[in-house]
């Protein structure tokens, strides 16, 4: 035993009590030992706590063993307690076995007490241990009852979220910039933002979102979230981003990395209230093996350090234990869903770092996220999201899709940006509406991939026999899971994910055609 145990011993001997202390220490058990001599003694130890081991005489004056026995099991059942006693006689150990003792040991066999106390401590670890074990099952169960779920209605949310967003920017795109309407369009926008943003919190915490690693620049990535960054905080709280010196090229999802990001300085915002300094910094560290050993899933390395640190109030022992517990949350109802921590942990996660907090009350929290660093060289960076007005064309489009709303959407905004858009209801009526069409050739598919009567990914394949150089842009809004099977998510199928914007359609549309 490497940790000295907090041990409480009830005995009225001087003698004894020194006994049992050389032999415990000769025994290899550290202890720092906490003496009482009567019952009111006994309790108050209790009463204060901190202790690892009862062990108590078995005969004492006006009390004894196993009343002091039952005052434990009473209000601490796990603590175990040894009784010690000069008392010869298998009746009194089964008795005291039978009360709640965790064992029993003769002081003319004082050499049983080591393995005694050994055995017990055991038990406690092993105990902790099923517990343990029993709350990673019962979170395990959560997370998968939190992925169904989001599973059952992202499909269908996605879709309505799709229309809501999309619309609005197209109203935001017509109306004039001082019609007061655009403050009421906007406010719709942002809400669908959010209610975007908490379906994909579901998703990825019920490990129903993939995230898709690239090799990147943790610098890169700060860097060009800065400004974003800057918009989510109060004008009263000072910002600093502090570069490392030291760069390394991790494995993760840039966007996730966003979010993660975004989720920790809105945190630190609201525990700033009144101002305060906010620091971003990222460094280059190499963590050992006790440190990876605390934080399963890492291994010794070097990893890419992301720090966020505020000045804020802090939190207090009992809440940086349960902050990265799934709807946790301390703020006011209305204000946080509880989920924010506990998907950048998973987020982190499946990057194969890991998260920790250091905080105290008054005294400011610093957040510490690890990213392994990887050997491979950085990936082709995607040309950044460009402003202003859609991307246009004039060639012929194929877009399947058998939710209305979503299919009129669609064709407004492609139609509405030159190009000839020919709809179809599943996979069936788009194999009869390219085979009738008699105009330019279609160019592109722009296809749901789950559908009624025929999917997309079965009807690109015949379009493909008659037209190979047909290109196919896939979208869904059902989890990656759901759509895996159907091999829309292997590399090099071009894929967009639900709900989408008319900027993100007619960008990839563009880049799809130009490729």
């Amino acid at each position: 035993m490497n940790t000295p145990l907090n041990l409480l011993h009830l005995e009225d001997n001087a003698a004894d009590a020194a006994l049992i202390q050389f032999t415990l220490e000769a025994g290899g058990i550290g202890c720092a030992i906490t003496c009482v001599h009567n019952r009111g003694e006994f309790v108050a130890a209790l009463e204060r706590g901190g202790f690892d081991l009862v062990v108590s005489d078995y005969t004492l004056p006006s009390f004894d063993g196993l009343s002091a026995i039952a005052v434990v099991r009473a209000r601490w059942p796990e603590l175990p307690v040894i009784l010690v006693s000069g008392t010869v006689g298998e009746d009194f150990a089964i008795e005291s076995l039978k009360s709640g003792a965790t064992d029993y040991v003769l002081k003319s066999r004082l050499t049983r007490l080591v393995p005694a106390v050994r055995r017990a401590m055991q038990e406690v670890a092993e105990r902790a241990e099923r517990k343990r074990l029993e709350a990673q099952f019962i979170e395990a169960q959560k997370m998968e009852v939190i992925g169904q779920l989001a599973a059952g209605v992202a499909h269908d949310f996605n879709n309505i979220l799709g229309v809501i967003m999309g619309y609005s920017d197209m109203m935001l795109m017509k109306l004039p910039a001082a019609d007061p309407l655009r403050n009421y369009v906007g406010e719709i926008r942002r809400a669908s933002e959010r209610a975007a943003g908490l379906t994909l919190q579901l998703l990825v915490f019920g490990r129903k979102q993939t995230v898709q690693p690239v090799v990147t620049d943790l610098n890169v990535v700060l860097r060009d979230l800065e400004q974003m960054l800057g918009r989510l905080i109060d004008e009263n709280i000072v910002l600093t981003i502090v570069p490392g010196a030291q760069s390394g090229n991790i494995m993760a999802d840039p966007g996730y990395i966003g979010q993660v990001l975004m989720n920790l300085v809105v945190n630190a915002r609201d525990a700033m209230p009144d101002g305060g300094k906010l620091t971003i910094a990222t460094s280059k560290v190499t963590l050992a093996e006790p440190f990876t050993r605390a934080h399963p899933g890492t291994l010794p390395g070097d990893y890419m350090m992301l720090s966020v640190s505020d000045s804020g109030t802090g939190m207090s022992a009992e809440v940086k234990a349960r902050i990265f517990e799934a709807f946790f949350t301390t703020k006011p109802a209305g204000k946080g869903t509880g989920l924010g921590l506990a998907t950048c942990q998973t987020i982190v996660h499946q990057s194969g770092g890991c998260m920790s907090v250091h905080s105290e009350l008054g005294k400011g929290t610093t957040f510490q996220v690890h990213f392994p660093c990887v050997e491979q060289p950085l990936d082709v960076t995607a040309p950044s999201v460009p402003s202003g007005t859609l991307a246009r064309g004039t060639e012929t489009l194929l877009v399947v899709e058998d939710d209305p709303a979503v299919r009129h959407l669609a064709a407004e905004v492609l139609q509405t940006q030159g190009y000839v858009v020919l709809p179809a209801i599943n996979g069936q009526d788009g194999l009869n509406t390219a085979r009738v069409h008699e105009g330019p050739p279609i160019r592109l598919v722009i296809t749901d991939v789950i559908m009624p009567q025929m999917g997309g990914k079965v009807m690109a394949e015949w379009l493909k026999v008659a037209y190979p150089d047909l290109k196919v842009l896939f979208t869904s809004g059902y989890t990656d899971d759901a759509i895996a099977h159907h091999g829309v998510l292997e590399t090099g199928v071009a894929f967009l994910p639900k709900p989408y914007t008319p900027a993100t359609l007619t960008r990839k549309v563009r880049e799809m055609l130009d490729a």
